[in-house]
């Protein structure tokens, strides 16, 4: 859940920003955050703005065509956004790509770039592996968060509220005999990803299939890298050689992000 922000968190000046287009901002990140819809007291709730300054953003937001009001009355997330999304994709693709391409050559094993987009898990970038039977993973693809490692990565440090939340609105559909249909039993698997620093999926989202995740830290989407390949060749072995790679490339693109951001 977003932390409610006092007068001198929140301060335009202190962030360096105009204070409408900040709460704009803030507003846009909470209906995200709530699967893309949300009333305007979930919204008060969850941003700690005053209702009546998310009431006139978010008319201006409709205006605009970036929300749009429901017959239920609850605000979402319009498809305006889709086109700014697509070119940050787009951008984080290309910053990401190099850092792909040096975890195939290390390990061999295709490497994947998802994120968090409202209560799915999308790829966003891909370099296939060496081997001439190699995993495939579309990009553009959306799966869900709960048969996944880039899930489990990404999910680890929501508070277990939110993430039972996000197994409601989603529900746990069983993909393979393998899958984790009950929320419990996820939480766990959250747990043991805090305390090791990386997730893993054996055969979840498909079967014979092993993945290993690392969340990119320190930026504001939810992102992750993975490495995947056939269960047989995704060895414990490999997966220990692979999580300091996955945290060192984590790391290195979330400095270049955070430099590109502040330039």
């Amino acid at each position: 859940m977003r932390k409610t922000q006092g007068p001198e968190e929140s301060s335009p000046a202190r962030s360096g920003g105009v204070q409408s287009i900040v709460r704009t901002f803030e507003l846009l990140e909470a209906l995200a955050d709530q699967g893309g819809s949300a009333s305007l007291s979930r919204l008060a709730e969850t941003s700690g703005l005053p209702l009546p300054t998310i009431h006139r953003l978010v008319r201006t937001l409709v205006d605009l065509g970036y929300v749009r009001q429901e017959a239920s009355r609850e605000y979402v997330l319009a498809p305006r956004l889709i086109r700014l999304g697509e070119s940050a994709g787009r951008m984080l693709s290309t910053w990401a790509m190099p850092h792909l391409a040096r975890l195939v050559d290390f390990l061999g094993e295709t490497a994947n770039l998802a994120m968090l987009d409202g209560d799915q898990i999308v790829y966003v970038a891909q370099t296939p592996g060496l081997h001439s039977m190699r995993m495939f993973t579309e990009v553009g693809r959306r799966v869900s968060p709960h048969c996944t490692a880039v899930g489990k990565a990404l999910l680890a440090d929501l508070s277990e509220a939110d993430v039972r939340a996000l197994l409601r609105r989603t529900g746990m559909a069983e993909h393979t005999e393998h899958t984790i249909t009950d929320p419990q039993t996820f939480q766990d698997q959250l747990t043991w990803v805090r305390e090791h620093g990386y997730a893993t999926d054996d055969g979840e989202q498909e079967i014979g299939v092993r993945c290993v995740a690392v969340k990119i830290p320190n930026v504001s989407s939810r992102i992750a890298f993975s490495i995947s390949g056939p269960a047989p060749r995704m060895t414990q072995d490999l997966i220990d050689r692979a999580v300091p790679l996955l945290v060192n490339a984590a790391e290195d693109l979330s400095a270049e992000l955070s430099s590109t951001a502040l330039s």
